[in-house]
């Protein structure tokens, strides 16, 4: 009879915990995960509409990680030489132009980067300039309508296919995107530049320059 209750007292203690695990299993994910998804919700979108920009994506902008936005950053990884894990980690992050670290500072952090590697040799008025132009183009309505789009725009800007645009910003280039940002627009309204000195497209000569600042000049 002994036997027979312990057996019993046991084979209650297996139904409860197996009906406990299966009662955590049935738990929705995005419950059981939600800080994970409210710390990586605003990644995911600035994510989506860079490869939206970019051309990869068609979906939501919806912040929500699934096989088509993968597929998104797979396609881009193997364009630009990555590992195609469908993940963006630091080195894919950089090559898009996101700030994981802050994505409230994405546009001036990729601005900066485009400063910096299209003018960081030019005075600092020229630097803001550079990025001046940039912000002109998202208002043209011949060009993109976001910093992304503009900057990647295929053969648009030099430092993109040579690469340059994945070397880190330097505080000058910060405050220049900034500044830019702040509405200083030294080449009043300008849509192109170029260095007269090494531009081999005959047509950016046609363009009417309205300034030149160190080595650019700054046409509409």
């Amino acid at each position: 009879m002994a036997v027979s209750k312990k057996w019993k007292f046991i084979s209650l203690l297996v139904c409860f915990f197996a009906l406990s695990f299966i009662s955590i299993s049935l738990v929705p994910y995005n419950q059981i995960s939600n800080v994970e998804a409210e710390t990586t919700y605003a990644q995911n979108k600035a994510i989506q509409q860079r490869l939206s920009d970019l051309g990869y994506y068609n979906g939501a902008i919806d912040g929500v990680i699934n096989w088509e936005t993968t597929q998104a950053i797979k396609n881009f990884q193997y364009d630009y030489g990555v590992t195609q894990d469908g993940i963006v980690g630091p080195e894919t992050a950089r090559l898009l132009g996101i700030n994981l670290n802050d994505q409230s500072n994405n546009d001036l952090y990729l601005l900066a980067k485009c400063v910096y590697a299209e003018a960081r040799g030019e005075p600092y008025v020229g630097q803001v300039a550079v990025a001046a132009v940039i912000l002109n183009r998202v208002k043209h309505p011949d060009f993109p309508n976001t910093i992304y789009g503009v900057v990647y725009q295929p053969w648009a800007f030099t430092a993109v296919y040579d690469g340059q645009i994945g070397l880190e910003p330097n505080e000058t280039a910060y405050q220049a995107a900034q500044d830019a940002l702040n509405g200083w627009d030294p080449t009043y309204g300008c849509i192109y530049y170029y260095n007269p000195a090494t531009a081999t497209s005959q047509w950016i000569f046609s363009r009417k320059v309205v300034v030149t600042i160190g080595k650019h000049a700054f046409a509409v």
